[in-house]
C-alpha cells in the first residue's frame, strides 16, 4: 500500500470524505482504497484517524432487499430472546447479564410480588 497524505483535523481538501459523510449523501465507498486520512491529535494516547475517501468514486448505498430486511428483523428478535427462558424481553439483552432482567434477578420479582 502507498502513503496516503495526511491532513490535521478539519482541513481535508474538498472532493474527501469519510464514511459517515458519504453513508449521509447517500454514497458509500465502492471497493475504492483510501485516498487520505485525517489525524486528531489527543494528549494521552495516539491520534485519531479518519480515512477519507473520493466523492466523485463513490457508489450509491444498496437497497435493502426484502430477504435482507427479513434477515435484519430476525437477527434483531435473537437479541431480544433469552436464552434462559426463550421469551421476547421486549428490549436487547444486556451482554453483561446474557439473560433478561427476570431471569438473572428472580429474587427481586418474588420481593414486588
Amino acid at each position: 500500500m502507498t502513503a496516503v497524505p495526511v491532513y490535521p483535523w478539519h482541513l481535508a481538501p474538498d472532493g474527501l470524505a469519510t464514511r459517515r459523510q458519504l453513508r449521509a449523501r447517500g454514497l458509500r465507498p465502492g471497493g475504492q482504497d483510501v485516498a487520505a486520512q485525517l489525524e486528531r491529535p489527543r494528549r494521552r494516547r495516539g491520534p485519531l484517524v479518519a480515512y477519507l475517501y473520493r466523492i466523485e468514486q463513490a457508489q450509491p448505498v444498496r437497497p435493502m432487499t426484502p430477504a435482507r430486511w427479513a434477515a435484519l428483523a430476525k437477527a434483531n428478535a435473537a437479541r431480544r430472546t433469552c436464552p434462559q427462558c426463550h421469551n421476547d424481553a421486549g428490549y436487547v439483552i444486556p451482554a453483561a447479564l446474557g439473560m433478561c432482567v427476570s431471569c438473572a434477578y428472580p429474587d427481586d420479582e418474588q420481593r414486588s410480588a
